[in-house]
């Protein structure tokens, strides 16, 4: 007879078959080796394609506005909260990745088979919480990965003008929307081995550039460091600090598109740490180098002088929107293949043409809104902050509110946090802070600030934060 943990554990693995299976058949189709270009190239599923993939969607264009966010903080709360959200983040993953495993063997009890389909989180809380709780995670999800592939067309707009200042911002926007359109030939994650290695590489490079070259150039002549000055900027700062370590919205297909997704607990977590080496010292350095100057200059970019260097970061930069945009669209063309019915589909370009009425919306409110660094606060505040935290964090307390759920569970509670007890203190913490600050403080001040870039710079902005033509001919 099996311990009750070797049936766990047969319980937790069984599913790993399938993908492995999956795994087999697509490396053997028209390849003599499995270490074929394709297969090292295309077919990703390790703990390693995991942690790149959290790695290199969890940090992109929001790295130029960190900068920004400590103008508006001040150094010390924004070193602070950049630690505690990446924290809270790396929990709330956590919360996620067990309640996928617990949907899955539930599922696996059922014989049901996913073979040809890619879970998602709003079918997880389905398969768990019910219908209601399936209705509140697809509106939060794709609401909130929605803005997100906005803010990445936004972001390659706003950076391409530091190069070629010829066309204007929103004619960037037309354009990059067109070369953003082509991730619809990108089938899962499964397909973003070789994608999330380069954009981590190439955020990396931006990341060390931006410290390095707002050393070398100084501090700026009168340099004046007053964050926190107000309270509605203190908030929007902090809100985009939450908005930075909120990927969460495509953990659930990450952990899908692996061969063992059980091994995805931590990943989120050594993400993180990593991410951390990128941020603090770009931020910091910026900030120091140009103070106040930044509250007005929501992308790093825009101050640092023009050369060699600062081109290669943005055209990488580009690039690696490129993959984010992928990234957050990509759930997004799961569930509107499975609204026409198309998911199953084998054939690449007939999903391809499926997918292309998503880009369309997305295409259009970034023209609408583009304002750069206000959008990742308000977005931050009005969506990540459920979407990320407050969702996983109850649903994790109800899936297993019952004595005999918890005696029954996949994945018991985790070394650092033996106790069912103490995990819901945990929970209900995120969920009260999150809700008063990230949500209600955050929401206010992000809202606050984003009408008055809307009263500013109105509607449909040509070129949002542009200098006057003089002053960009002397730059």
């Amino acid at each position: 007879m099996l311990s009750q943990k070797q049936a766990e554990e047969e319980m937790v693995s069984r599913f790993n078959e399938t993908e492995h299976e999956e795994k087999e058949e697509d490396q053997n189709k028209g390849d003599d080796s499995i270490f074929s270009l394709k297969s090292i190239l295309w077919h990703g599923g390790s703990v390693y394609d995991a942690w790149f993939s959290c790695a290199s969607n969890q940090v992109a264009q929001v790295l130029l506005t960190l900068p920004y966010s400590f103008s508006q903080m001040g150094m010390l709360s924004g070193i602070i909260f950049q630690v505690f959200y990446g924290f809270l983040g790396s929990w709330t993953a956590y919360l996620i990745s067990v309640l996928y495993v617990e949907y899955r063997s539930r599922k696996e009890k059922e014989n049901v088979s996913f073979k040809n389909h890619v879970i998602q989180w709003f079918e997880v809380l389905d398969g768990l919480l019910g219908p209601a709780w399936k209705a509140v995670g697809l509106a939060f999800n794709c609401t909130f990965l929605l803005f997100g592939s906005v803010i990445q067309l936004i972001a390659c707009a706003s950076n391409i003008y530091y190069i070629n200042d010829k066309l204007d911002k929103r004619t960037w926007t037309y354009i990059f929307g067109a070369c953003c359109a082509t991730t619809v030939f990108i089938p899962s994650f499964h397909n973003y081995r070789i994608w999330s290695f380069l954009g981590l590489g190439m955020t990396t490079y931006t990341a060390w550039y931006l410290t390095i070259a707002a050393i070398v150039h100084g501090q700026v002549d009168g340099v004046i460091h007053s964050g926190p000055a107000k309270l509605v900027l203190y908030f929007t700062g902090a809100t985009n600090i939450l908005y930075t370590f909120g990927g969460h919205a495509v953990t659930v297909e990450i952990m899908h598109a692996m061969w063992k997704p059980q091994k995805f607990k931590y990943i989120y977590l050594l993400a993180t740490l990593y991410v951390f080496t990128l941020t603090i010292p770009s931020a910091t350095a910026v900030y120091w180098a140009f103070g106040d100057q930044l509250l007005t200059h929501s992308n790093a970019f825009s101050l640092l002088p023009k050369s060699g260097w600062r081109d290669a970061a943005v055209i990488l930069m580009l690039i690696h929107q490129f993959i984010t945009f992928g990234f957050a669209c990509t759930p997004l063309y799961f569930v509107w293949e499975k609204v026409v019915g198309m998911h199953d589909t084998k054939s690449i370009f007939l999903r391809a043409l499926t997918r292309l009425p998503v880009v369309i919306p997305i295409w259009f409110l970034a023209i609408i809104f583009p304002f750069f660094g206000p959008i990742n606060s308000a977005v931050g505040a009005l969506l990540v902050s459920f979407t990320v935290y407050i969702i996983p964090a109850l649903a994790h307390m109800l899936t297993y509110r019952s004595a005999s759920a918890r005696q029954n569970a996949a994945e018991k509670p985790p070394i650092f946090l033996p106790s069912w007890t103490a995990m819901y203190l945990m929970n209900a913490f995120v969920v009260i802070w999150v809700f008063v600050v990230g949500f209600g403080l955050g929401g206010w001040a992000s809202m606050t600030n984003f009408i008055r870039q809307v009263d500013t710079f109105g509607l449909f902005a040509k070129c949002y934060q542009c200098p006057p033509p003089a002053a960009a001919a002397k730059h």
